[in-house]
């Protein structure tokens, strides 16, 4: 009687397991409709690849435009390896976004990893009263973000190498961003925010 039990309990479990595997992570699903509904308060015509990220880059490190390139990754992400020019605030950090964009029509692109984390920032940011805020996101088998911009081959940089090409490993290069100080860090002296240095040849 008492192995009955145990088997019976076993096939209890066993089945109980399977009914969940089967039936899905709700919780999964429910974050994957809010994320849904968070990037649906972006305006359609807001929606940007990283083809055109990289025109708006070029725009800004020639100084015809004051657009703020905001990359929403963490730290060591962003240590690693970043877009140069490129203005760095923690996704997990988005409530100090208006104290350090206090224009509401700034211009501000908004990206991550690949496109997740840049949407929830970029809804939130049209909640907060920012008026134009672009999302960076996939096109086609292109996604967005920093594995969209390498997978085209744009350049990066990093506080130790300076200027790399993340698909041809690395390549030496200028050991200061461009336009330094007219991005913006969540913390001052953060890496990769080199100013005043000589250009390395």
């Amino acid at each position: 009687m008492k192995k009955f039990v145990v088997i019976l309990m076993a096939v209890a479990f066993v089945a109980t397991c399977a009914t969940a595997a089967l039936a899905g992570n709700p919780l999964k699903a429910n974050e994957k409709a809010f994320h849904k509904e968070v990037t649906s308060w972006i305006p359609k015509d807001k929606l940007v690849t990283t083809k055109q990220l990289h025109a708006k880059w070029m725009e800004v490190l020639a100084g015809k435009s004051k657009a703020i390139l905001l990359d929403v990754r963490t730290h060591p992400e962003f240590d690693a390896f970043h877009i140069e020019g490129s203005s760095h605030i923690h996704a997990g950090h988005m409530y100090t976004i208006p104290k350090k964009i206090k224009d509401p029509n700034a211009e501000i692109y908004v990206y991550c990893r690949t496109q997740h984390r840049a949407g929830y920032i970029a809804g939130i940011l049209y909640k907060y009263g920012y008026k134009n805020v672009y999302y960076v996101t996939k096109e086609g088998k292109i996604p967005g973000g920093v594995v969209g911009w390498a997978a085209l081959g744009y350049p990066f940089v990093n506080y130790f190498y300076g200027q790399m090409q993340i698909l041809q490993y690395m390549k030496q290069g200028s050991w200061s961003e461009r336009n330094c100080g007219n991005y913006i860090r969540e913390f001052s002296n953060q890496r990769g925010e080199k100013c005043g240095l000589k250009t390395l040849k």
